[in-house]
């Protein structure tokens, strides 16, 4: 398996590209809770843009440290990634993420993947609500998994059948009043491992119209695990100005 897939995998892994765009949403046959969520996070304002900036790190100390940058236009499917090959070299490489059949085998196997998984951590509230393949429930209040306090678990499942990189995927969100994503607990569909990765979800920043959870802290598989969002940015459709995350 190559490096970066097994950075993902350590990271999470979720389904293909295709999830990434948002699809024609049936959210009146969900609980409230995963819309009013999305919209919390900005989703009213999400036609509005145009591109996204930011640099997805991670690190489970003495395993990995590893850093990706990435440059995100959603309505061209347009993808700038900037970071390390398996090797180490340095590498920037742009790439239409609708166009992957023709794509080198780098970017297929290793930095779409990756992609894909940063992604998810920066805007996992929209994909609990664009990914309609996903049964999500409202299982009421819940203890926290890292500390004592209560929340309300909303549970995102996906099946086994569907296609993608990690099927029968689990997100536990446990949301505050506020309808911010307090933690999450990660259930890996199949063998693969991690089987298990929980994380808080903290250090809030606005970027434009966007909420942005930046700071994620917990465990995988038991092993201390360090999630950042780092020089988060958005360029709003017929404006040329990007507006950093604060």
């Amino acid at each position: 398996m190559r490096i970066l897939g097994r950075l993902v995998v350590i990271c999470l892994l979720a389904f293909s590209i295709l999830l990434i765009l948002p699809a024609s949403s049936q959210a009146q046959q969900r609980p409230p809770i995963v819309e009013q969520v999305a919209k919390t996070y900005g989703l009213d304002s999400w036609d509005k843009v145009e591109a996204i900036r930011y640099t997805w790190n991670g690190e489970i100390p003495g395993l990995f440290k590893v850093a990706h940058t990435w440059e995100w236009e959603p309505k061209t499917g347009k993808i700038t990634y900037e970071g390390k090959d398996k090797s180490g070299k340095p590498v920037k490489v742009t790439y239409d993420s609708s166009q992957l059949g023709s794509q080198s085998d780098q970017v297929k196997n290793e930095i779409e993947p990756s992609f894909v998984n940063d992604n998810y951590w920066l805007l996992f509230p929209f994909h609990a609500y664009w990914d309609t393949s996903a049964a999500v429930s409202d299982q009421g209040m819940k203890k926290l998994p890292i500390g004592t306090a209560s929340s309300t678990l909303v549970s995102v499942k996906y099946p086994a059948e569907a296609g993608g990189y990690t099927p029968g995927d689990t997100w536990d969100l446990y949301v505050g009043k506020d309808n911010r994503v307090q933690q999450m607990v990660y259930h890996r569909g199949g063998a693969q491992k991690p089987s298990v990765v929980t994380a808080t979800w903290a250090g809030y920043k606005k970027a434009g119209p966007l909420l942005i959870s930046t700071e994620h802290r917990g465990s995988a598989d038991g092993k201390p695990l360090h999630v950042f969002i780092s020089d988060v940015s958005v360029k709003l459709a017929g404006s040329d100005t990007w507006m950093k995350a604060q």
